[in-house]
């Protein structure tokens, strides 16, 4: 099938995308790639590179280093993109949760340095802030967002603890956040109201949720001190599923981002609305992907982590 590359999207991954090896193939391959991880280690002060490629897998997976790690992967596919095909420009670009700071980034709001700055804090403020007020996260199976939201609000309000719907990633793919003690009450509630599967992922944070106030309030303090430009082209938020267009509606998406739901269905679904026909995913895996395709047959993807997969884009 000959790829669409008329109206076109970058998207980024965010957490849980992270794997061992991530970028070595392509720093070796291209010069671009290889220059953004030497940047990322100086900016950084350690060798983010050595952890990406090498290990061990415990170091990556650790909040404060995964954040800067899918950023530095993303931008550096999206280097050596642009120099393999200069002639490729999207009309939108989309992140999925930290994935929207590597999205700034590719839409020329904020520097590699000042993403990696805002990345860095961000990780850090969420490790902090889930050592202050541990949590978990579970992927639901087989429900619509209503149905998760009213059986998150029900045992808030029937218990002590709390949990919410904390990513509505595809139809029938959501992810609720909250309290430790939460999350076994809403497991049993959702099986009754028919969820296919509730599975625990492995974090011991509460993402997008209200307990995540004091990392936002500690993030919201590096933005306060960031330079954010007006994006080049319109990068669609998390928090409202809408363009943003300017430095201060970036500025207000990013503000609010910690403590809110991702709503990454009605991000793809307003950019398929202003006539997206590709998505094209840079960083590791191809999570959205397959999210995307869900969210919409018609829609092609494309997913480019490594030299061989530019391969794709010959259409």
């Amino acid at each position: 099938m000959t790829t669409d590359l008329a109206r076109i999207a970058f998207v980024f991954p965010g957490q849980g995308s992270q794997q061992l090896g991530m970028g070595s193939e392509l720093a070796q391959a291209e010069k671009a790639a290889a220059r953004v991880f030497e940047e990322a280690d100086d900016l950084l002060g350690f060798r983010l590179s050595e952890i990406c490629w090498h290990g061990p897998l415990e170091a990556l997976n650790e909040t404060a280093v995964t954040q800067p790690a899918l950023l530095t992967h993303s931008v550096a596919v999206l280097h050596a993109l642009r120099a393999r095909r200069p002639d490729l420009h999207p009309h939108f670009s989309a992140g999925h949760s930290v994935g929207e700071l590597s999205a700034l980034v590719a839409a020329g709001a904020l520097t590699l340095a000042e993403g990696m700055r805002l990345v860095r804090e961000r990780g850090l403020a969420m490790k902090e802030a889930g050592e202050e007020r541990p949590g978990g996260m579970a992927a639901v199976l087989g429900l619509d967002a209503s149905e998760v939201e009213q059986a998150c609000q029900e045992i808030t309000r029937e218990s002590r603890f709390s949990v919410w719907l904390a990513n509505d990633n595809c139809p029938g793919q959501l992810v609720v956040s909250g309290e430790e003690q939460a999350l076994p009450l809403v497991t049993e509630r959702l099986h009754a109201k028919g969820a296919r599967k509730v599975v625990r992922l492995a974090v011991s944070i509460a993402a997008h949720s209200p307990l995540m106030r004091s990392a936002q309030e500690r993030f919201n303090r590096a933005l306060e001190q960031a330079v954010i430009l007006d994006p080049q082209t319109p990068v669609v938020g998390n928090v409202e599923a809408t363009l943003l267009q300017t430095a201060s509606e970036v500025r207000a998406d990013l503000s609010a981002q910690l403590t809110r739901r991702v709503r990454w269905t009605e991000s793809v679904q307003a950019m398929i609305r202003a006539g997206v026909m590709t998505c094209i995913e840079l960083g590791p895996g191809n999570v959205l992907s397959g999210l995307i395709r869900r969210i919409d047959r018609s829609v092609q993807t494309i997913a480019i982590d490594a030299p061989a997969s530019f391969a794709e884009l010959a259409g």
